[in-house]
């Protein structure tokens, strides 16, 4: 049996579910997703105000979906209720970023800024010029905007330069040593 697939998932007051044959709808405080799962691989139930997948076969197809849902399921329960965030921060001399209307403006040592256009569901602060926070309802959507937001200007080895996660932790390479 799957550790993460036989779980239950928690449901809070302050969020609805609305399970169909092949769809499952979460409503919450912050707002709606919903999730289709394939009924020939996981049942999904309520009871006991917690959500419980459970697999309907013993082939690796089956395994495999059953922790798969379970962990989609439980991602948009928690997201609905406390929306999920990524904490991101440049570091470099000029590194700067700062948003105009729904286009994020990052300044990273390139000849030209970069414009990112702010994708729906997504949201971004910029607390200071030098952090950039991404949150959303969306578990995939928000680590996905992060990673593309990383990805302009990646940490480099040498100098530690570039754009990180918060908790994020670059191992330094030494530089060159003269030769004598």
């Amino acid at each position: 049996m799957s550790k993460i697939g036989k779980r239950p998932i928690p449901v809070p007051e302050d969020v609805q579910v609305e399970l169909s044959e092949s769809r499952v709808v979460v409503n919450g405080p912050h707002g709606t997703l919903e999730q289709e799962y394939d009924p020939r691989y996981v049942d999904v139930e309520m009871h006991d105000g917690a959500l419980y997948v459970t697999r309907r076969g013993e082939r690796t197809v089956h395994r495999s979906r059953h922790g798969l849902y379970r962990a989609l399921i439980s991602n948009m329960v928690h997201g609905v209720k406390n929306k999920w965030r990524r904490e991101l921060e440049l570091r470099g001399l000029g590194y700067r970023a700062r948003l105009e209307g729904q286009t994020l403006v990052l300044e990273l040592g390139y000849s030209h800024p970069i414009n990112y256009e702010i994708p729906e569901g997504v949201e971004i602060e910029v607390p200071d010029n030098t952090r950039v926070a991404v949150s959303g309802l969306d578990k995939q959507k928000v680590g996905q905007v992060a990673a593309i937001i990383r990805g302009f200007r990646p940490p480099e080895p040498y100098r530690g330069t570039g754009v990180r996660y918060r908790d994020e932790e670059i191992v330094r390479k030494a530089g060159k040593v003269g030769v004598k």
